[in-house]
């Protein structure tokens, strides 16, 4: 049965992205690169894939990727309105309209989506690339997560769960 993984980077106090969705501080290392080429170069946009000079390197562990609309949103921001023509391509987004025919954007539940997509008979795996809401919604349909930990402390940001744990005091009893 496919698995639903999701990679993520995440700074030293766990987050994603800064306040306003930076991701400047996720700097990558030839080591970095060198390792993305070897075991996850599906993942990689396909304008990093030409540039890297594998934008035609055959998959080997994703065939699909999903993304809520904000991790989305910069690919559309520089006019791209397929990051990842190489991968099955599906946005959830309750706000967005269909930009590209290579790209399915869906307000369905994501976690039948889902399911649909892990019964289908396929030897590549499905990958979550974000955001934190989403990834969130999709918890308990994670099979594997890859944490990319950068020596950076932000202070606030995105969670990578989005509010799924954040913790509120029920009551004070002075």
């Amino acid at each position: 049965m496919r698995q639903l993984v999701y990679y993520i980077s995440l700074t030293l106090d766990g987050f994603v992205a800064g306040p306003q969705e930076e991701v400047d501080f996720f700097g990558g290392s030839d080591e970095y690169v060198q390792h993305m080429i070897g075991n996850y170069s599906d993942i990689l946009p396909q304008r990093g894939r030409e540039k890297l000079g594998i934008g035609h390197a055959p998959l080997t562990r994703f065939d699909t990727i999903v993304m809520g609309r904000r991790t989305y949103d910069p690919a559309l921001q520089m006019g791209i309105t397929s990051p990842y023509p190489h991968l099955r391509q599906i946005v959830f987004s309750r706000s967005l309209s269909s930009t590209d025919p290579e790209v399915l954007i869906t307000d369905a539940d994501p976690v039948s989506v889902i399911r649909a997509l892990k019964s289908e008979d396929s030897p590549h795996d499905i990958y979550l690339a974000g955001g934190g809401q989403l990834a969130g919604a999709l918890l308990s349909e994670i099979d594997e997560i890859i944490i990319k930990q950068y020596p950076v402390i932000i202070g606030s940001g995105i969670r990578p769960f989005g509010t799924v744990f954040t913790h509120q005091k029920v009551h004070d009893d002075q």
